[in-house]
């Protein structure tokens, strides 16, 4: 078995790259997946309070699992680990096109995802060293990025088109994954050896967050990376309502395209923060944090189509170049003290811990009569602040 990476390998190595196209057919497949889903929700009348129900299944198997995947990615080579969860996702997707319940099919796909989240960040420590980490991970995130963008469309423009074939995309798309995963060396496993009993593992793994969490860079950027994964998912639905509310547009595609604008804004800052951050500079991204919430209250002052185009790139721009660093930092940090997987997990379970709570926040805000534009002002205010109280706090630790 093969060892690590050494640290004067390039940036684009045979591992490398292997790790950026799974991650990009995984991340199309896990896209497309959602929209041909939730066409099948439609399609056999179900109610329309299943559709977010659908969404929170996918992101409790997160949650729930948090405890067990990191010392999965730990305890053998990350890339056979990445396969066998990209395995669990083509077996779910099977399961759909061969008539299982969706909501059954789609929870064997989150698990895939949450087992697979660990090991592909995790893995990129172990390829690349340094600096080329922050460059590693500008990688990763503009891949899923394109992903999102184009996984997304597909999914949507298939699923009017022909609903098996839409899941059956997914299940070409989750394969070549697969393929991909392949060619992947098989790297020494970080964490051999440790105890399978559930039990153990859970006391390991909370363990591990008290490590992470009482440790002042690792807290600093879980708290950044779980504000900003937290924010976005709100962000998501908000369009929904504002579009209608700000815009006076009724359609389907208008918060589907704003949605996208931002998504194109974070491959430009992630791009940034691969040039501009190293591990040691870390705080220059959090000016780009507080602005986030700055460039929300904007947004959602807007009234025209075309500037809120505009601001919702600055948006994406501004939140690429912001969670980027702090992912590396966590990263590097967390596959020194509690391995790199334990670390992504922990990470896992607080961004959608936070996903879970914000958008309760949010649904309270809107049941309560909130308007969107209200609503948009003070979630952007609240993240600035938020943004700003993490930074002063953190100045004396990155």
């Amino acid at each position: 078995m093969s060892s690590v990476t050494q640290p004067d390998s390039p940036l684009l190595s045979r591992g490398m790259l292997a790790v950026i196209v799974a991650q990009f057919f995984s991340a199309f497949g896990d896209n497309a997946l959602l929209f041909a889903t939730l066409a099948v929700l439609k399609n056999q009348l179900y109610p329309d309070w299943s559709q977010p129900v659908l969404q929170m299944v996918f992101v409790a198997t997160y949650i729930i699992f948090a405890p067990f995947v990191g010392q999965l990615a730990d305890s053998f080579a990350k890339g056979r680990v990445m396969m066998f969860a990209n395995g669990l996702k083509l077996l779910g997707t099977l399961a759909m096109v061969f008539g299982a319940n969706p909501f059954l099919g789609y929870s064997l796909v989150g698990i895939g995802a949450a087992a697979y989240s660990p090991a592909k960040y995790g893995i990129l420590g172990e390829i690349t060293r340094g600096d080329k980490l922050v460059k590693a991970n500008g990688l990763m995130e503009a891949s899923t990025i394109a992903a999102i963008l184009v996984g997304s469309v597909a999914g949507g423009i298939l699923a009017d088109w022909n609903l098996t074939g839409a899941i059956v995309a997914c299940v070409v798309a989750y394969a070549i994954a697969v393929a991909a995963n392949l060619l992947i060396p098989k790297l020494r496993s970080a964490r051999p050896g440790q105890s399978w009993h559930p039990l153990r593992m859970a006391q390991q793994f909370f363990s591990a967050c008290r490590v992470l969490w009482h440790n002042g860079e690792t807290r600093f950027s879980l708290l950044g990376t779980s504000l900003f994964w937290g924010a976005g998912v709100t962000l998501r639905f908000l369009l929904v309502l504002w579009v209608p509310a700000a815009l006076g547009i009724s359609d389907n595609k208008t918060p589907t395209l704003l949605n996208a604008m931002v998504a194109i804004g974070i491959v430009f800052g992630a791009a940034a923060a691969a040039k501009l951050v190293t591990l040691k500079t870390v705080a220059r991204c959090m000016p780009a944090g507080v602005l986030i919430g700055v460039a929300v209250v904007a947004f959602s002052l807007q009234h025209q189509l075309l500037p809120a185009y505009g601001v919702l790139v600055v948006i994406g721009v501004l939140g690429g170049f912001f969670v980027v660093p702090l992912n590396a930092l966590l990263q590097e940090h967390g596959k020194q003290s509690v391995g790199a997987g334990n670390a992504i997990a922990v990470q896992n379970l607080g961004e959608n811990s936070a996903m879970l709570i914000m958008l309760a926040l949010y649904s309270l805000a809107v049941k309560l009569g909130a308007s969107p534009v209200a609503t948009g002002v003070g979630f952007g205010v609240l993240f600035a602040v938020a943004i700003t109280i993490l930074w002063v706090s953190g100045r004396k630790r990155v």
